[in-house]
């Protein structure tokens, strides 16, 4: 499965080209977080989470979604970085897994945790891509702030 990903994000942006193969990555990841709002997250775990001051709720989300990483990294590696601001990163990331770029490639995982952690954290949350694999980087680094 991880191949098919890498050879449709690859496909996206050589038919496509760059700028709207991320814009079509970013809707796919907005549309994939309320996927999981809708049917992965338990309402009673979002009710908890949007109850909470956004630290302690950021906490408890990603230890979530560290324990599910491997949906989504595949054989990538995620991890926190740092906690002020919030960064996440993503190792050997399949969406840019290959490619050379001079822009961030994976606005997938932009719009997936946008639409998570506004949601669930802060409606004031800015998801940025500060560094990429594509970009030679050694890891895809999500910057979270609210």
């Amino acid at each position: 499965v991880e191949t098919e990903v890498i050879a449709l994000h690859q496909q996206l942006r050589e038919q496509l080209g760059i700028e709207r193969a991320r814009a079509i990555s970013f809707d796919a990841g907005l549309r994939t977080g309320d996927y999981l709002l809708a049917h992965r997250i338990p309402k009673n775990a979002q009710r908890f989470l949007r109850l909470l001051p956004p630290g302690p709720s950021s906490k408890i989300l990603l230890k979530a979604i560290g324990k599910h990483a491997w949906t989504f990294s595949g054989s990538g590696e995620f991890g926190v970085k740092q906690w002020k601001p919030l960064q996440v990163s993503i190792r050997d990331c399949p969406l840019c897994r290959g490619a050379v770029a001079d822009t961030p490639l994976c606005d997938f995982y932009t719009g997936t945790f946008e639409r998570l952690f506004r949601t669930l954290v802060s409606k004031k949350t800015q998801v940025q891509e500060v560094a990429c694999g594509a970009m030679g980087e050694p890891a895809c680094l999500f910057e979270m702030r609210w």
